[in-house]
């Protein structure tokens, strides 16, 4: 490839960046200046830090969050892990992807279906003597929902850096005495850290600013930072409420990724 050629696509890149991540932040940023009067001010950002209302939605935010990525993580790492030593590996990571082309809108309604007092679940619960409850339009169920729509962007990068461990180095840990709980504990887990910690940006961050979710499975009752947004530009009109809510989820996840980053010791990542 020519020095020319090359230029051409690195300003293809720059051109898509500029165009579809930097100017979009950039008029996020500057709308959130303007009140409803598109006059200049610095209200929205004092409104913000004041208000309890705002600063519990962001506590709400960061504790589904939390939880949707907690809740991801603990089935995806065995998965993967589990996946590493299948046969057909590719086929099943196949079927993990397959979810994700669904329109996530028709897997909302799908599990609206299954959580009614008419789904399935309640079926099952009046069959074995429980009864109907009322699981639609709870944390619990939003939670749930949330976290089977984020779990093939956990697998996926925790498998790719178990898959990338070698064999030797497993098999050494046998060799001078380690178990299989000592090995996976000491060894597997600290070298598919980085896949753990790309899962973590991939479920987090996302997590943080659901609202389509919120409503559909999780009602009013589910208030976050994502369904605030979305009030904001599309009921009150107050883009520049809106737009400083957006810019306290971008700072917020830019902090999550400088978190989560791997670091370096001695030239080498760990």
């Amino acid at each position: 490839m020519t020095r020319t050629s090359r230029l051409s696509y690195f300003s293809l890149y720059l051109l898509w960046i500029l165009f579809f991540v930097i100017t979009p932040v950039a008029l996020i940023v500057y709308q959130s200046f303007f009140n409803l009067n598109h006059q200049f001010t610095l209200q929205n950002y004092r409104d913000y830090l004041s208000s309890s209302v705002y600063l519990r939605m962001t506590l709400n935010s960061f504790i589904f969050a939390f939880l949707i990525t907690l809740l991801t993580l603990l089935i995806s790492y065995p998965a993967a892990y589990y996946l590493t030593r299948l046969k057909h590996r590719q086929l099943w990571i196949l079927l993990i992807i397959l979810p994700t082309w669904i329109n996530l809108l028709l897997k909302a309604y799908a599990f609206i279906g299954i959580f009614s007092q008419a789904g399935s679940v309640n079926h099952f619960l009046t069959f074995i003597g429980i009864g109907p409850q009322q699981i639609l339009f709870t944390n619990t169920s939003f939670v749930l929902v949330a976290a089977y729509i984020q779990i093939p962007f956990m697998i996926l990068p925790i498998y790719n850096s178990l898959v990338d461990i070698d064999p030797a180095i497993i098999n050494a840990s046998h060799d001078l005495g380690a178990n299989n709980v000592q090995t996976l504990w000491r060894v597997i887990i600290p070298m598919s850290a980085n896949g753990v910690r790309s899962g973590v940006q991939s479920v987090f961050i996302p997590s943080l600013s659901l609202f389509m979710i919120t409503r559909l499975i999780g009602g009013n009752r589910v208030i976050t930072l994502g369904t605030a947004i979305e009030e904001h530009f599309l009921t009150t009109m107050n883009w520049g409420m809106g737009s400083t809510i957006g810019v306290v989820l971008i700072i917020i996840m830019f902090i999550t990724m400088m978190l989560t980053a791997s670091r370096r010791k001695g030239g080498v990542k760990r």
